[in-house]
Formats: structure tokens, sequence, C-alpha cells
């Protein structure tokens, strides 16, 4: 559980420094993040989920061609949706994107407030927060064969008893085999760390 205990430090931080929400896309590869955290204004989400802006989002293309850290203000990408204009209708008036990691897998954050711009020393630590989610969120290389297969059977969909029987194993040994996975994926369920394992091209 330590993982996942971090990994919720480190939203909690986050979440204090940042009085209109976050968004956070962790590892991005082929288009789409391994894993996401977002506190921004539920109407904001739904506004930007429905309107398809993640394709044209200035910040998300801002975070995929450079990393580091900078002010909503000072991005100088083309923005002819008028995204961050309707950002600041649900409040998201002033913000900071940080990105990291290489570029086949890159962690991009926003984190916004209504009142402000943040100030240097936010901003850096800010980008020490997202930074450590990306390391604390880095793809798992210890899962054993064991662990492996037992995530394999269950997602193909056999139940605990017949899992474990086709391996040849008792039910309890299949279930501290997936418990042990989870640990691992950071996941809080068997389907969670399911799809985290094959996220991460495991299974």
């Amino acid at each position: 559980m330590g993982k996942n205990l971090n990994i919720e430090d480190l939203t909690n931080e986050l979440g204090e420094l940042a009085p209109k929400g976050y968004f956070v896309g962790l590892h991005i590869r082929f288009a789409a993040p391994l894993m996401t955290f977002q506190t921004y204004p539920q109407a904001w989400t739904d506004h930007y989920t429905q309107h398809a802006y993640a394709l044209r989002d200035p910040l998300i293309a801002w975070g995929i061609s450079r990393t580091g850290a900078t002010r909503w203000s000072d991005i100088d990408i083309p923005d002819p949706f008028d995204i961050m204009a309707e950002a600041r209708k649900f409040g998201l008036v002033y913000g900071v994107s940080i990105s990291c990691g290489p570029m086949t897998s890159r962690t991009v954050a926003g984190i916004a407030r209504a009142d402000r711009e943040f100030t240097d020393e936010e901003i850096a630590e800010l980008s020490g927060i997202i930074l450590r989610l990306h390391t604390e969120t880095e793809p798992p290389d210890n899962l054993t064969g064991a662990e492996i297969e037992a995530l394999k059977v269950v997602g193909s969909g056999e139940r605990y008893a017949a899992g474990a029987a086709r391996l040849g194993i008792s039910e309890s040994a299949l279930k501290a085999r997936l418990t042990s996975a989870r640990r691992k994926l950071f996941a809080r369920t068997s389907a969670e760390a399911i799809q985290r394992a094959k996220d991460y091209r495991l299974i």
C-alpha cells in the first residue's frame, strides 16, 4: 500500500495548492495517459468533454511539445477554439502547466485558481509534486510471472475457483497473487489492476 499512500499524499498536497482544481495525465503513451487525477469543477469537466477539447487544448499541446513549467498567461500556442476563454467562464482564470518525462511517457498537468497568478515559489513547489507523482506512478518492472498469470486468468473472465484450478493452485494462492499484483500496480481492485497491467502492456 506504500505507493497508494504516497500518491494520495501527493494529490492531497496538490489539491491544497489548487483552489480551482487540477488535472494530471500521467505517463501519456499513444495519445492516452496511463492514469489521471482531476479535481476541476464538474461543470467545466462536462463542458470540456462534451466539446472534445482534449484534442485541441493548447495546454495539452504545450505539455506534449516541451517540458518544464509555465503560467497559462505565458503559453504561446494558438487557441483557435478559445478554450482558455471558455475555461475562465468556469473560474479557471489563472493557472500553470507542468510537463515532465520523456516523449514516450510524458506527464502533463494543469493547476488552476481564480484570484491571481501563481508565484514562482508556488510553481516550483507544484513542479516538485508533479515530478514526484510521475516517479511514483512509473510502470512496475517487478511483477512476477505468477502474478502476471493470475491477472491474465482472472482477466480472461474466469472466476477465482476456476482460475485457480486452471493454474493448478489453491484459490487462496490465486487471491494472494492478485493482492500482490494490485499493490505493485497501485490498484484498488483486481479489475483496475488488470486494466492497468494491460495499459502497461504487461499482459
